[in-house]
C-alpha cells in the first residue's frame, strides 16, 4: 500500500521538509554569514558524504544544506559538528549584519560587533513568534534592517533603532523609535523591547502585528518605563492586545 503520510518539519533537528516531501534542509548557524574556508570546506565534505541535492546561501546568511533523507539528518550534524541555525520555531532568528567598519568602506559603525553581540545573547531564544533582527552599518541598510522585526541603521553618530518591520506577505515598514544610539545603548534597548513583547504578545503574533493593535507610543511607553509603572503600562498592553 502506498504510504500516505505527509512528512513534517522535524523542529527538534532544525530540519525543513523539502517540496519531494521526503527529504530535508538543515542550515547550521554561521553568525553574521562570518566564516573560514576550513569551515566551508567542511560543509562541502558533509555534503558530498550524504550525496546533498544542493547547497544553498539562504537570505539569513547561512548555507544550508539540501535534500537529506530524514534517516541520515542526526549524521549529519554530528559530522558538521556545529551549532543548529534556528530556521524555524518561534524564536529568535539569526541576526543579519552587513559587513561595518570591519570590512566595509561605506560603514558608519561597527556593525559586525553589534550584531555579534545580539546573535550570541538571542539566537535561538523561545518567543511568542519568530523575530528577526538586523544590523546596517550604514543607511545603504544592506541587512535590511528595514523590515526586521528590531533594525539597526549606522550613521555618524550613533545607531538608527527601528521597530515592527516584516517582509512577509504584503510586508510593514519598522518604525524609526530612536536616533544616535551607542552600541551599549542599543543592547540595552533591545532587551527592554524583547521584554515587553515576551510578556504582552499572543502565540504566533509578530512584533510588527502587536504594534498594530496596542499602538507603537503605547508599547514604548511600557519600554521606557520601570517599577510599578511598568506593571501598570505592560496589564495595559495586555487588555488592548485581548
Amino acid at each position: 500500500m502506498e504510504n500516505t503520510e505527509t512528512k513534517k518539519d522535524i523542529i527538534e533537528q532544525v530540519a525543513i521538509v523539502q517540496r519531494d516531501k521526503e527529504t530535508y534542509a538543515i542550515a547550521p548557524h554561521i553568525p553574521g554569514g562570518i566564516t573560514d574556508a576550513n569551515t566551508l570546506r567542511k560543509i562541502a565534505d558533509v555534503s558530498d558524504k550524504y550525496n546533498c541535492k544542493a547547497l544553498k546561501l539562504t537570505s539569513a546568511q547561512r548555507i544550508a544544506l539540501v535534500g537529506i533523507p530524514a534517516e541520515n539528518i542526526e549524521d549529519v550534524w554530528r559530522d558538521l559538528g556545529m551549532e543548529k541555525g534556528q530556521a524555524i520555531g518561534l524564536c529568535v532568528r539569526s541576526v543579519k549584519i552587513c559587513p561595518g567598519t570591519t570590512f566595509c568602506k561605506r560603514a558608519k559603525q561597527d556593525s559586525v560587533s553589534l550584531g555579534l553581540a545580539l546573535d550570541k545573547r538571542y539566537h535561538g531564544r523561545s518567543l511568542p513568534s519568530k523575530l528577526k533582527i538586523g544590523v546596517s552599518g550604514c543607511p545603504n541598510n544592506c541587512a535590511e534592517s528595514c523590515v526586521k522585526d528590531i533594525g539597526f541603521m549606522g550613521g555618524n553618530n550613533g545607531y538608527t533603532v527601528m521597530i515592527g518591520g516584516y517582509a512577509s506577505g504584503t510586508g510593514r515598514l519598522a518604525e524609526v523609535i530612536c536616533t544616535d544610539k551607542s552600541e551599549q545603548e542599543c543592547l540595552e534597548l533591545t532587551e527592554k523591547i524583547i521584554d515587553v513583547y515576551e510578556k504582552v504578545a499572543k502565540r504566533g503574533q509578530r512584533l510588527g502585528r502587536l504594534l498594530n493593535k496596542v499602538g507603537t507610543e503605547n508599547f514604548l511607553r511600557a519600554v521606557e518605563s520601570s517599577g510599578d509603572e511598568y506593571e501598570n503600562n505592560i496589564q495595559k498592553l495586555i487588555e488592548a492586545n485581548a
